[in-house]
């Protein structure tokens, strides 16, 4: 029984280690899809490009604090009413607990029409 127990146990950390691993990187790419989400939505709200690239970039740090620096790309189509904002966002995971070195790269994006009524300055 104790040879057992000696054998097992290490398999046994081994997997629970695995487990762990996996469920971050699923809360982290819910987290970045989140983030991609409320970038675009800052984005969407912004009258030019540049201020809308800024609002996106906040956003997405302001989302992803303490996790990672975020890297915001915005495509879309032309400024105007009636266009949509499609923000992605990119994000570098250390997966050092694991005992290794590992870097998980994740991403998400998010489409969001322009709002009619954006901010006037």
């Amino acid at each position: 029984m104790a040879v057992e127990a000696v054998m097992l146990a290490p398999l046994f950390l081994i997997f629970l280690t695995f487990l762990v691993g996996a469920g971050r990187v699923v809360e982290a790419q819910g987290e970045v899809n989140g983030a991609a989400r409320d970038a675009a939505r800052a984005a969407s709200v912004q009258r030019t490009r540049p201020a809308a690239e800024r609002a996106a970039r906040e956003a997405a740090v302001s989302a992803l604090r303490g996790q990672c620096r975020p890297d915001v790309s915005l495509t879309g189509s032309d400024w105007r009413e009636g266009g949509s904002v499609r923000a992605q966002v990119t994000c570098e995971l250390r997966l050092d607990f694991l005992g290794f070195g590992a870097i998980k790269r994740t991403t998400g994006a998010s489409v969001v029409p322009l709002e009619l009524f954006r901010r006037v300055r």
